[in-house]
């Protein structure tokens, strides 16, 4: 059996998702229904799944391999518009569990016709949902080299930024640059290698899949509204792979758990004063051991976070 499909820290979700068998769950992330299918095995005939994905091709398959669970709705959409989905299911407030799994799925990294890896040659695209917005190449056509350079640097934190961008506007003057192949030899021309010896086109490539698919305005648009979905004593998994992804739920798990900060010396009580903790965490950012890092590499950089409605 391919590794390539393993879900990331399969055992310590399951675990802390505490799965109740009536309760009400949603994968926002299914990519190909790892996670999805062990949260259904702890639900009885009362309990209920939501499944979501832009990615048509994982959609494609979650309607394939539990379209017909009457326990399962399977939703065609980004987890940034989760409130809507749940309002229109009239379950705001109701869902028992939440896992977001971010970043790009193992399915869309092996197949080079969605242009994510420069391992295979493929066309430039890197598009979550390829039925919507504009593809890396469309962008590279037209962004200028500020934003070229910014992008890779705000992004990929990539040293080389402007050099990079120089190179591509350059060269996009004689010829387009519409594959991986091309883009990952472009990069590599002007960027020495690593001392890790990791490929030069790594940041750069993770660089402009976040930008092309707004991949951190995602993560705010559904932090400002998860607290509406939860139910209290819901709990709400996170799984991320880049800093910049795990600042934003780190911050904010912090922020929604803390209690209000007011000034010194006002005539209150502590019975007077309002708690706001809306969240609850006693754990710290949980990573895979080493059994799995041994058969599934992607797990690496994988942080989970977990946090649990208060109020």
């Amino acid at each position: 059996m391919s590794q390539a499909h393993a879900p990331v820290l399969h055992d310590e979700v399951i675990a802390a998702l505490a799965i109740k068998p009536k309760g009400y769950y949603v994968d926002g992330t299914y990519g190909r229904g790892g996670h999805a299918r062990s949260i259904l095995a702890a639900l009885d005939q009362d309990g209920r799944l939501i499944v979501m994905d832009r990615d048509p091709q994982a959609i494609a398959d979650a309607r394939a391999k539990f379209g017909a669970d009457e326990r399962v709705t399977v939703i065609h959409d980004d987890y940034a518009n989760m409130r809507s989905r749940i309002a229109a299911l009239d379950l705001l407030e109701g869902i028992d569990g939440i896992l977001l799994d971010l970043g790009v799925s193992s399915p869309q990294l092996d197949d080079a016709e969605r242009g994510f890896s420069f391992q295979h040659n493929g066309p430039l695209d890197m598009r979550m949902n390829p039925e919507r917005g504009q593809s890396a190449a469309d962008w590279l056509r037209h962004a200028d080299e500020a934003e070229i350079a910014r992008v890779l640097w705000e992004y990929g934190e990539e040293r080389h930024s402007r050099r990079i961008a120089h190179k591509l506007v350059e060269v996009r003057q004689t010829r387009p640059i519409e594959d991986t192949a091309t883009l990952a030899a472009l990069i590599s021309s002007v960027v020495p290698r690593p001392k890790n010896n990791r490929h030069p086109a790594t940041r750069s490539f993770q660089a402009i899949r976040i930008h092309i698919n707004q991949e951190l305005a995602q993560v705010q648009q559904f932090l400002e509204t998860v607290l509406d979905i939860l139910k209290i004593g819901g709990r709400l998994l996170v799984i991320s792979f880049h800093s910049l992804e795990d600042r934003l739920i780190k911050r904010f798990i912090k922020a929604q758990s803390t209690p209000p900060k007011l000034p010194r010396g006002l005539p209150l009580r502590d019975s007077e004063i309002e708690s706001v903790i809306r969240l609850r965490t006693n754990s710290k950012a949980i990573q895979a051991g080493a059994a799995e890092l041994a058969t599934n590499p992607r797990a690496r950089s994988a942080i989970l976070r977990v946090a649990e409605r208060a109020a």
